[in-house]
């Protein structure tokens, strides 16, 4: 399996320098399943994308702290490919800021958490007997599904925690690909903005370790259904 990983985020301080890029946490995540994959990744909030999605297996979109609704030409171009990736019906994957352009270039609408920023661990529903603790970190959400799409997760505050489209689309509005040790130093590092009615119980919710297994096992599951 050969997969492209788009890279949106655009956090480039001190504290983005110390830890792995999304595109490198998403190739360790996977490789953790299937060492025999292999990535290329494209900073896609740089303008960098591929010149022929024909020579991936499937793509991966990242998270980012930019909004999908900021309009900078990246993300116009980034819609575009989305739009091409899903017209061939090529596996993509989106997490967090992923989820969210998936589904406003393919017609959904994306607005602010009615309930404030989502921050920590947070248990998702996958179905009635499923469940993964995951990891979140976000002010917005998907609010309106695009065309053709179903929900695939649900979480309290966000009834669209990730959706599917036919069995070539899935998403996350959740950060599977952050390790206990990242999503801890980012609540340390959010703390210096964020009230401490946020703050603390961010802290307080990790005490409960994601799924880190098993929501990988749902994203390999994925790519090679396709």
């Amino acid at each position: 399996m050969h997969l492209a990983i788009l890279m949106t985020n655009t956090d480039e301080t001190p504290f983005a320098d110390d830890h792995p890029r999304d595109g490198e946490k998403f190739q360790i995540l996977l490789n953790e399943a299937r060492p025999d994959w292999t990535f290329e990744i494209f900073t896609a909030k740089d303008g960098v994308f591929p010149n022929d999605i024909s020579g991936f297996d499937g793509f991966v979109i990242t998270g980012s702290p930019a909004s999908v609704r900021d309009g900078d030409g990246w993300i116009d171009r980034l819609a575009e490919l989305i739009r091409d990736i899903a017209a061939k019906k090529t596996p993509m994957y989106g997490a967090c800021f992923g989820h969210q352009a998936i589904a406003a270039a393919l017609g959904g609408t994306i607005g602010y958490n009615p309930g404030g920023w989502v921050l920590g661990t947070v248990e998702t529903t996958i179905d009635a007997d499923t469940s993964l603790l995951i990891y979140g970190a976000h002010k917005e959400q998907v609010m309106t599904l695009p065309n053709g799409a179903a929900i695939s997760a649900t979480t309290p505050g966000c009834p669209i925690a990730g959706f599917t489209i036919g069995g070539h689309v899935l998403t996350t509005q959740y950060h599977p690909e952050m390790t206990d040790g990242f999503i801890a130093a980012l609540v340390d590092e959010m703390e210096k903005d964020m009230p401490s009615d946020i703050i603390d119980p961010a802290r307080a919710s990790l005490v409960r370790r994601a799924d880190r297994h098993e929501a990988t096992q749902q994203i390999v599951s994925f790519f090679e259904s396709n």
